[in-house]
């Protein structure tokens, strides 16, 4: 068996197992750090040049994205869920332009909008409990 199968294989077993037992709350952390690492991975893979692996990290975070807006509580028609959702757009569209263009700085921009919402999004967990 390939080490990198095997490895891969661990990896999705780790992640299962982390969304079976995750609270709602830490769900969204999750998909707040994946998205952070699909960016990441995606500057890396605009600078290297490498088309296959940047249209794949471009589809993950948008998937994610698209997972964190789906997780917005639309019943509840509030500031904070619109501004969240007017992030969550911006920051898709982001993405699509930095695939576009090959620019990791605007990678960049969106990678410290998810960091401080991230950030303040662990302060409340920390304050719930």
């Amino acid at each position: 068996m390939n080490a990198q199968v095997a490895l891969k294989g661990y990896r999705n077993i780790q992640v299962n197992a982390g969304v079976a037992g995750a609270s709602p709350h830490r769900l969204i952390e999750m998909l707040y750090e994946g998205l952070l690492e699909r960016i990441a991975q995606l500057k890396g893979a605009i600078e290297q040049n490498n088309i296959e692996l940047k249209h794949l990290k471009v589809n993950q975070a948008t998937s994610i994205v698209l997972g964190l807006r789906d997780a917005l509580n639309a019943d509840q028609n509030n500031e904070m869920v619109s501004n969240l959702d007017n992030l969550y757009d911006y920051i898709q569209r982001q993405i699509f332009q930095a695939n576009l263009k090959n620019s990791p700085e605007i990678l960049d921009e969106c990678t410290s909008l998810i960091t401080e919402v991230s950030s303040a999004w662990r302060e409340i967990a920390s304050s719930v409990q």
